[in-house]
């Protein structure tokens, strides 16, 4: 039995890297060229982990070895046995963290890949708000604010990849309605899509932690 180890958002960043060296393989002929990337790629793998048992340090390297796209399919195939899961979350927990949202609309909680989910999101298509549950330190940390699809592509806040964007706008803690206080970014509006791109959490967390002040 395989001891998950491996974040969603570490897989995706992993992926980003086969993905280059796939590139590499079918552009450049260069011995040197194709050695520096291979090492590039294995030691960025193993750079984004704290903590390595040496089993798992080699689990990663052996991403450098790898010719074909169908070898390193298999590969990243085999990876996601490690992947650690979003941590289990009710429908009764979510509505706690938004006691003032009246009707509010939970999503089917049975049909989500936990495995491949950094943050659960959703959007009320009725009321245009969308809705983050995001895990912290033993505790959930949920968010929500009015989304507005802006027709047009860009950089995601949260992924960093050229997707359809939202306009996400939040009020924050202090907001009352002598002070109107809120922060606001573009945002995917594909929340799978978000999912299966986010390499780094650390712009995510600024932003939930910007709407708490």
């Amino acid at each position: 039995m395989q001891t998950p180890f491996i974040q969603n958002h570490q897989f995706n960043y992993i992926q980003k890297q086969a993905d280059f060296l796939l590139k590499t393989l079918r552009s450049v002929v260069d011995p040197k060229v194709l050695e520096t990337v291979r090492y590039t790629v294995g030691t960025n793998a193993v750079s984004i982990f704290d903590e390595l048992t040496p089993e798992q340090k080699q689990l990663l390297e052996q991403l450098s070895t790898y010719e074909t796209t169908h070898e390193l399919q298999t590969y990243l195939n085999r990876l996601e046995a490690y992947l650690i899961p979003y941590p289990q979350v009710s429908a009764k927990q979510i509505q706690k963290l938004f006691p003032k949202v009246k009707k509010l609309k939970v999503p089917d909680l049975e049909s989500i890949d936990y495995a491949r989910t950094t943050y659960l999101r959703w959007t009320d298509i009725a009321t245009d708000r969308l809705f983050i549950v995001y895990p912290y330190e033993g505790r959930f940390l949920g968010i929500e604010g009015r989304i507005t699809a802006t027709n047009k592509k860009g950089y995601c806040m949260f992924c960093h990849r050229h997707q359809e964007l939202g306009f996400f706008n939040v009020k924050t803690k202090s907001y009352t309605p002598d002070n109107i206080s809120s922060v606001a970014q573009y945002v995917c509006m594909d929340n799978t899509a978000c999912n299966h791109s986010i390499t780094d959490t650390s712009m995510l967390e600024k932003f939930l932690f910007s709407t708490v002040k």
